[in-house]
């Protein structure tokens, strides 16, 4: 049975930027939800402002909200499986313990996610829950600490209600590879939410929680995003920390947000981002409230996207792009036309191998420490040596040892001119394409994926075809450029057809244009 989930929503924003220019935009974004039997209406705006109000106002207490969201999520989990472990006593317990505050402190009690439910991809360390990365060799495990983005959601107000699904240690594009479960899609139960973070997406698209965090490596939060129906936001590399992150590809992964209006991802974007002593490849740079300026439609001008330059990117509507979905995208993009124009980047189709050899090369060395000693499950043996090979054999997932391997051969000494190299060489052209295209535009436009969401099983055999649906999203990594995934149309397919996500690719640091468009 589908489960019960969000009524459609529209978010209309505008920000004026500070540039000598001053050119004025706004941005639309529209999440429709799947079909249910029952619709829970939606407020108008997003799930974050309306918890906020109902707490201000008396309307509705934090314990009677999160018991509304932990009844949804007892309901569908048993078919759309988006968690491994769900904290709900401690949920309860936290949002009572609100409750109290705001009794006898009133309004300053109220952090700026108060009472909001929040879903932790298991690859981010929570202190007081599981966090084993999907992967069996990590079952049991307990950190000592929270991730930073973690820890700034508590101190923000944010209960987490629990510990998502996701591809073993990030890798895959499915969740089908989950060492413990696969997670289905909430539109469509015979099919794949997306991955690696699987699960957030499909928690947030299913209102089993308000927003979540994921990971992006390659695509692993916009992809996700697209196949559910959701918004997805990949910050700037730098710009979050990654500290409790377990590294998959130090020099790609970023930590992300879903939510189910860009206002929602917006306002925890401004929470989690920000310097962290505790990760030097963090970036000082200020971080701006990124909500505080978004708007309702009937607030902007007639012609809200005036002066924004838009650059839609020629390689990612050719060959290899189902037919719907270019649709849908040059349906979503026909009014930008006269905003800007058709953009070539000649070495777009390079990044996907390219991604492919350098997060394999890095995820061999990341990986290498699980051995069964310092982490997880160990294996009885009679030597050292057997003892890390039989961990790691029985602990680790086919997909995983299959990157270790390559990026150990990548790795090689014989083969890193070749491979490694040269894979470091196509990253300084894709790096330098980009920055010369977002010279002349604002804002770079593409499909999320070449694909709505496709069966459970369809690829599990076919590795290739499963990499392939990357080509949209790695480039962006690689380049270490922020982007926003936001629903712009459907596909045939599932009770009441597919969504399909546009993808908006930014300069370094410039978030806030982003989500504004």
């Amino acid at each position: 049975m589908p489960p019960p989930l969000q009524a459609h929503r529209l978010l209309i924003s505008h920000r004026r930027l500070p540039t000598p220019a001053r050119r004025r935009f706004s941005a639309v974004s529209s999440v429709q939800s799947p079909p249910a039997k029952t619709l829970a209406p939606g407020p108008a705006t997003s799930s974050i402002l309306s918890i906020r109000g109902s707490l201000l106002s008396g309307e509705r207490t934090a314990a009677e909200i999160t018991a509304e969201y932990l009844s949804r999520l007892r309901r569908t989990e048993p078919s759309v499986r988006s968690f491994i472990h769900v904290a709900d006593s401690d949920a309860v317990r936290e949002a009572e313990e609100l409750d109290r505050r705001i009794a006898s402190e009133g309004k300053d009690a109220l952090g700026p996610l108060a009472g909001v439910l929040v879903g932790v991809k298991d690859n981010l360390c929570t202190a007081n829950m599981p966090s084993t990365g999907g992967s069996r060799i990590l079952e049991g495990y307990r950190p000592a600490y929270d991730a930073t983005a973690v820890r700034r959601l508590r101190e923000a107000g944010a209960i987490v209600v629990g510990k998502t699904n996701l591809d073993e240690f990030g890798m895959g594009s499915t969740t089908e590879g989950s060492a413990f479960q696969v997670t289905t899609n909430p539109w469509d139960e015979s099919r794949v939410p997306g991955g690696s973070s699987g699960g957030s997406a499909s928690a947030v698209s299913a209102r089993q929680c308000v927003v979540s965090l994921g990971s992006d490596t390659g695509g692993s939060v916009r992809q996700p995003a697209s196949f559910c129906g959701v918004v997805g936001l990949k910050p700037t590399y730098g710009r979050v920390s990654r500290f409790g992150l377990m590294a998959y590809a130090s020099s790609l992964d970023v930590v992300g947000c879903f939510g189910s209006s860009v206002f929602d991802t917006a306002t925890i974007l401004s929470v989690v981002a920000g310097h962290d002593k505790m990760d030097s490849t963090s970036s000082s740079q200020n971080v701006p409230d990124y909500a505080s300026e978004l708007v309702p439609l009937d607030s902007l001008e007639s012609k809200p996207l005036n002066g924004l330059r838009i650059g839609i990117i020629q390689e990612t509507l050719g060959e290899g792009v189902d037919s719907g979905v270019a649709s849908s995208i040059k349906a979503a993009t026909s009014h930008l036309e006269q905003l800007g124009s058709v953009v070539s980047l000649p070495s777009f189709s390079l990044g996907l191998p390219a991604y492919y050899i350098l997060a394999s090369s890095e995820a061999s060395s990341n990986l290498s420490r699980y051995d069964g000693i310092r982490y997880g499950r160990q294996v009885s043996a009679d030597d050292l040596s057997e003892l890390y090979g039989e961990s790691r054999a029985n602990g680790l997932g086919h997909e995983v040892k299959m990157r270790i391997l390559m990026g150990t051969y990548a790795l090689s000494a014989g083969y890193y001119d070749a491979y490694y190299k040269r894979a470091q060489q196509v990253r300084t052209l894709v790096q330098e394409s980009f920055e010369d295209a977002l010279k002349r535009f604002d804002i770079l436009v593409s499909p999320a994926a070449p694909s709505a969401a496709y069966k459970i099983g369809e690829k599990i055999n076919d590795p290739l075809a499963m990499y392939a649906g990357d080509i949209m999203t790695v480039n962006v990594n690689l380049a270490g450029l922020p982007a926003l995934v936001v629903p712009c149309g459907f596909v045939e397919g599932g009770p009441a057809g597919l969504p399909v996500g546009l993808q908006m690719i930014g300069s370094p640091f410039s978030e806030e244009i982003a989500v504004c468009v």
